[in-house]
């Protein structure tokens, strides 16, 4: 039996919160689900940010009080292990590999992608640890499905997994920060675009950088779109392996 602190009834030991039952103590049938705590997680989450996740906001939420939230969900940890197992499921696993793993892999990173601009606070919250929830392993499962063309150990194919994910999270993270910049500007970004430009030109005429104006003439005038920069990004990365 897993012992608990005296002052809060909660674990006293490291535990796995899907080996726990889904409500602790005896009594009438749970009011509230896991489900239906970690929906109303990421809800606030996704309106608020991830710090204004609390137990005592989730609670009111759900209609439950603080305290008795702890019988469902005993550390915030457990809680935020919840959040990322629910939006884990809104993969799409549905189809097949294909047999062309690098074209599958990139389907997936573009999941992935989506999936961090719906929840925007998801990235902070990928660890290894959170990795293993049930959700979670079933994509892993799907990845290393799509991987089997691939001859590399497996070890590699989970580093690949982790690279691509990160990458993707370092990209999403990249377009989230230009967003909110662009928010926050009192005029509109194309003509602080404009301004940059004409800035960037007076330095490179200037013969100073002669590589840098010699790249971008040769990347021409027009910005590509940012997905066709991601999946350019990802493949390069993929092209890496195999």
């Amino acid at each position: 039996m897993t012992s608990v602190t005296a002052a809060s009834g909660r674990p006293a030991e490291p535990e796995v919160i899907w080996t726990r039952p889904h409500r602790s103590g005896r009594g009438p049938r749970p009011a509230h689900s896991r489900e239906s705590i970690a929906a109303e997680a990421v809800r606030i989450a996704d309106a608020d940010g991830i710090d204004a996740v609390s137990m005592r906001r989730v609670a009111a939420g759900v209609g439950a009080g603080t305290m008795s939230l702890y019988n469902y969900v005993p550390r915030k940890e457990d809680l935020y292990e919840l959040m990322v197992d629910a939006v884990s499921g809104e993969y799409d696993l549905s189809a097949a590999p294909t047999g062309d793993w690098r074209a599958d892999m990139l389907a997936l990173a573009r999941q992935t992608r989506d999936l961090m601009r719906r929840h925007p606070w998801l990235p902070r919250l990928l660890t290894p640890v959170h990795g293993f929830s049930p959700n979670a392993l079933r994509y892993l499962e799907h990845c290393l499905e799509c991987l089997a063309p691939l001859d590399a150990p497996d070890g590699d194919k989970l580093e690949l997994v982790a690279a691509v994910n990160g990458t993707v999270a370092t990209f999403v993270g990249s377009e989230q920060a230009l967003a909110e910049r662009a928010r926050a500007l009192p005029w509109s970004e194309a003509a602080e675009q404009r301004v940059r430009a004409a800035y960037l030109g007076s330095r490179l005429a200037t013969g100073a950088y002669p590589r840098l104006a010699a790249a971008l003439a040769g990347a021409g005038a027009a910005i590509p779109a940012h997905d066709d920069v991601f999946d350019r990004v990802v493949l390069r990365l993929l092209g890496g392996w195999g």
